[in-house]
């Protein structure tokens, strides 16, 4: 049988990985273990090329005293914020990641300082809205840095509809509103969920909570989940604000509608 932590990775790590932006060739491989098959896949191998997600898992299991990464405890913890999460020290882990993190990216991210240790959490938000530099980009006024955040991020919602491949889900987007980011309001957004192996979430039905990563239902999460989630995802977001409040100066342009990128 597969182990509960390499289906669980899989599930999250699909999405970015099929559309070609983490990660090694072979999404395929990932979706037939996400749908709890191909037991002979080295999941392993693979997560080991994801330069994103792997590093958090090493460090959060390392704190943990948890041997394995791929553990279910610590894929979680990384993906959704889970319960292991909320008891690793945020500052013991910021230093060990951003110093792994830092010899990697070289000089392209010189952000990776300790000027991260505010915003640092063992999660995989703290990777979209801090390690990234997407959330540096959004003063451009293009939709592309706001969007990114969004669909990066694990999103949270209800499902309202479901046909043969797609589902609708009701839930909170992203907002820039030329000075902070935060969630809207609930909105319908379609997102696939069935991959030629099968689907992620089986017997999906309106009314489950699910995540969504990259447009794709990933995931079905119990209340709790839903709640640890969007309590990690609101504080991300306030050290987020405080920083680029931070970054705001004199010379910066003058904000206006014009520069103000919002979702559909």
């Amino acid at each position: 049988m597969i182990p509960p932590g390499h289906r669980v990775f899989a599930q999250y790590a699909h999405a970015p990985n099929a559309l070609g932006y983490c990660g090694p060739p072979g999404s395929e491989r990932l979706q037939a273990v996400a749908c709890g098959g191909t037991p002979e896949t080295d999941v392993v191998a693979m997560a080991r090329q994801f330069s994103g997600a792997w590093p958090y898992q090493e460090v959060i299991a390392r704190l943990a005293g948890i041997a394995d990464p791929l553990d279910e405890r610590v894929v979680r913890g990384y993906w959704i914020a889970d319960e292991l999460s909320d008891h690793i020290d945020r500052a013991e882990f910021g230093s060990a990641l951003l110093s792994r993190l830092a010899s990697q990216a070289g000089h392209y991210w010189k952000h990776l300082t300790s000027d991260l240790l505010g915003e640092a959490a063992p999660t995989h938000n703290f990777h979209v809205f801090g390690v990234y530099p997407w959330s540096r980009l959004l003063d451009t006024g293009m939709p592309q840095p706001l969007q990114v955040l969004d669909s990066c991020r694990i999103r949270w919602g209800e499902v309202v509809g479901v046909d043969t491949d797609r589902a609708l889900v009701r839930s909170r987007r992203l907002s820039w509103d030329g000075t902070r980011l935060s969630l809207g309001p609930e909105q319908d957004d379609p997102a696939d969920y069935r991959v030629p192996e099968g689907t992620f979430v089986h017997d999906l039905a309106v009314g489950d909570r699910v995540a969504v990563h990259w447009d794709f239902v990933c995931d079905r999460l119990d209340p709790d989940q839903v709640e640890r989630l969007a309590r990690q995802t609101e504080w991300q977001l306030a050290q987020t604000n405080r920083r680029l409040d931070r970054e705001v100066t004199t010379t910066s342009p003058k904000r206006t509608d014009g520069n103000v990128s919002r979702l559909p």
